[in-house]
């Protein structure tokens, strides 16, 4: 029998003996629930000098188990007189056992792992066994939730012991979408807002970049792109967002860059007023000129050296065609060629399409463009969902990939979506065919920026985010039927991230709501 066939057999037997307990307890507090847990009734403590070895020599690995030790500590001061503790209870530190020396974060990267408390081999650590970096870096958000400070033992506590927990997501994607184009947020706040997806194991930053209203990104190719930025402070160099994608690789998440075409972008024209159709009538992008085309690819060539992520999302929702007919000269341009208006906003999206292929990349567009012309798009393309219900269905169904974020259930900046919609919100509804239900890649809850800077970002996307974080992490059989079954642990896991310095709204309530008077958080 091999060595995780004993572990098995040990846990089994123990099961049977009633030391362990097994399933969806509500004495755990793990947000989102793992794949399998179980645990005892005894309680661990870690040493001043609780470490880590591991097989596998990285910095990835090294800043996470830092950032996790902080995290468990919160600044508290461990003052205990480890002397009168009881050896056996003491626990030295955490062995980490990763099985893949490939560090590329990547689309579809192994993200399971093993956790054992205390390791049966040696029982003054914890094992944490994981394919990859990023699967031990899922393992250690788990163990520091196991973890708390006692302020009765004035240690660093775990309850509940022996744990083992095995884990792998559900879903390959599991984003969050951020708007700086709205709003301009400061690289700090961006830097929080992906500290805080890593707590709840989300693993793609959808980084609106650009819209309407501005156009934040330094662009090397064309330089005055960015002149549409809100003011010469509202902008992010090439080494910011360098140092974001890098920020977020560190903590296992990707960053899926956006640019918006050909409506939403009315912001270009201000450094650059030929890619307007007419001074007057400013987008979309002016579909007749070549010049359009050439600045796309600039931009996605240097977001090629900037955004290693498999996927570039090119939008291509809402968007008016007027003003191509109403400028004479792009009405000529139609004219001469046989289109009309919805034929050249097919041309301009299949067009962008090529370009962004041509960079290396896959593509994600926004709805509209499957439902106006879906056979036309390239079969590397992910449709991502957002108007309503039954689109993925019909996407999955024509063979193409899909992301969920129906506005109903998963746009956070509808704050009057309770969090138990985003919890229920079920991105397989009536997909019965396996083979299809693989083409959902997963799902994405979206913080529009309209009415969201830096100062209520926070609140508006946790904890509701963190409810469809659990529905796209937590296999199906494990997740409530009812969302009242979770309120407590999702009360705890919001306390969690008040304690890190999230600044997550009450449970009880809408979207940002405020506590409604004195209480305890548990309670809110």
């Amino acid at each position: 029998m091999g060595k995780m066939g004993s572990e098995m057999l040990i846990y089994v037997l123990l099961l049977m003996a009633g030391v362990l307990a097994s399933g969806q307890s509500s004495q755990v507090k793990i947000w989102p629930m793992p794949a399998s847990v179980s645990y005892g009734h005894t309680h661990l403590y870690l040493t001043n000098d609780f470490g880590f070895s591991s097989n596998y020599g990285s910095e990835i690995l090294k800043d996470a188990f830092d950032r996790m030790l902080a995290l468990i500590k919160l600044d508290h001061v461990i003052d205990a007189n480890f002397s009168a503790f009881n050896s056996s209870s003491l626990l030295q530190g955490l062995h980490i056992v990763i099985s893949s020396p490939n560090g590329q974060l990547q689309y579809g990267v192994d993200e399971s792992y093993k956790l054992i408390v205390p390791s049966p081999e040696k029982p003054a650590y914890a094992h944490l066994e994981a394919k990859t970096v990023y699967g031990a870096l899922q393992g250690l958000q788990t163990f520091s939730q196991l973890c708390y400070f006692s302020v009765t033992s004035r240690v660093l506590q775990i309850d509940m012991s022996p744990w083992t927990i095995f884990d792998q997501p559900r879903f390959s994607y599991r984003g969050l979408l951020i708007d700086t184009s709205r709003h301009y947020l400061p690289v700090p706040v961006i830097k929080k807002v992906i500290d805080s997806m890593s707590y709840a194991k989300l693993n793609v930053m959808h980084w609106h970049i650009v819209d309407t209203q501005s156009f934040p990104l330094e662009i090397p190719s064309y330089p005055k792109l960015w002149d549409g930025a809100y003011s010469p402070s509202e902008r992010y160099t090439v080494a910011d967002a360098a140092d974001i994608v890098s920020y977020a690789r560190k903590r296992g998440i990707n960053v899926l860059a956006e640019i918006d075409v050909p409506g939403h972008a009315l912001s270009w024209g201000t450094g650059y007023p030929s890619l307007w159709p007419s001074k007057d009538c400013q987008q979309p992008l002016d579909v007749s000129n070549e010049f359009t085309f050439k600045v796309i690819d600039g931009i996605l060539s240097d977001f090629s050296k900037i955004f290693n992520f498999k996927f570039v999302h090119l939008g291509g929702d809402e968007v008016n065609t007027s003003c191509w007919t109403t400028t004479p000269r792009i009405r000529n341009w139609l004219k001469k060629r046989g289109m009309n208006e919805s034929q050249a906003y097919q041309y301009f999206v299949l067009r962008a399409q090529n370009i962004a292929l041509s960079h290396g990349y896959e593509i994600i567009n926004w709805e509209e463009t499957f439902n106006d012309f879906g056979n036309k798009l390239s079969r590397k393309t992910v449709v991502h969902n957002w108007l309503g219900g039954g689109v993925a269905q019909r996407v999955v169904a024509s063979g193409l990939r899909c992301i969920v974020s129906n506005q109903d259930k998963w746009y956070l900046d509808h704050l009057d979506t309770p969090w138990q919609e985003f919890y229920a919100n079920e991105p397989l509804t009536n997909i019965t065919n396996l083979k299809q239900q693989k083409l959902v890649i997963g799902g994405e809850v979206c913080m529009w920026g309209e009415t969201v800077d830096g100062s209520d970002i926070e609140q508006t996307i946790w904890p509701r985010a963190a409810a469809a974080a659990e529905r796209l992490w937590t296999p199906f059989d494990k997740l409530a039927k009812n969302p009242r079954d979770v309120t407590g642990r999702l009360a705890h896991f919001r306390c969690l991230l008040n304690q890190r310095g999230v600044a997550a709204a009450p449970v009880a309530g809408l979207g940002r709501a405020a506590p409604e008077g004195p209480g305890s958080c548990y309670r809110q």
